[in-house]
């Protein structure tokens, strides 16, 4: 994959189970043991939003029965924060759902079906499945330009492009607090990373990352819950150490 080699990242928390784990007020995320890949869900009163959707059709029909099971309810919104293979390998198991992506998403060569199938291969993943996913790949129906708000029901959502960094097409997830007291998450997707250092692929941005980091941490504020694209949760202080880091 352009964006980094998981060998040795160990297998996620919970991989055994369901694996979800409890962020704030009807959000959750989980670790999938493939690649330590961070799933995200959010629900409202009436919509069921899913972050990302996995390496493969498999991975994805898993994640959309566990969010169905947990809800009681269908997924109506996929966001994909990226267009590498294992963030994107899922969605078309979720044929019913409007799929959110920047506009840029799937443009170019190296986004292409193929060069998806040929990286999600070179970094384990089976070689059927990884060509079942990229022959039924799903492009986002609803693009993100810069933002864009969604309500699920008493549970607002925004998608933020805040910049170049990881990709030219990052797009973050910001889920504000339900009460004053209840923390606002943000889905970084990799432009975040907790389990080993950012992968910076061919398709990256090194210098205008620190800025995109920047965007992300005013977005959510000093007390909010960074979900990164790989590994645990962190805070404020870690996104502007790897702020930091990145801009040396």
């Amino acid at each position: 994959m352009s964006d980094e080699d998981r060998a040795g990242a160990g297998t996620a928390p919970g991989a055994g189970g369901s694996g979800w784990e409890h962020l704030a007020p009807g959000v959750a995320r989980r670790r999938l043991p493939h690649l330590d890949v961070t799933i995200g869900l959010v629900v409202g009163a009436e919509g069921v939003l899913i972050v990302d959707t996995g390496s493969t059709l498999r991975e994805g029909a898993e994640l959309r029965a566990q969010a169905e099971a947990l809800t009681g309810r269908p997924v109506t919104h996929v966001v994909l924060t990226h267009g590498h293979f294992d963030h994107v390998f899922g969605a078309a198991a979720f044929p019913d759902a409007e799929v959110y992506g920047h506009r840029a998403l799937g443009e170019g060569p190296g986004g292409g079906p193929e060069a998806l199938r040929a990286d999600a291969v070179a970094h384990g993943t089976d070689p059927v499945e990884a060509a079942a996913a990229a022959a039924a790949l799903r492009r986002p129906t609803r693009p993100v330009i810069d933002r864009l708000a969604l309500d699920l029901g008493d549970r607002p959502v925004v998608l933020v492009h805040p910049g170049p960094g990881h990709t030219g097409h990052d797009v973050a997830v910001l889920v504000p607090g339900a009460t004053a007291s209840d923390p606002s998450v943000v889905f970084c997707g990799d432009l975040v990373e907790e389990s080993g250092a950012p992968q910076a692929g061919p398709d990256a941005f090194p210098a205008r990352w620190p800025a995109a980091l920047d965007a992300l941490l005013a977005l959510g504020g000093e007390t909010a819950r960074y979900v990164p694209g790989h590994g645990a949760v962190v805070d404020a202080r870690f996104v502007r150490a790897q702020r930091d880091a990145l801009g040396s």
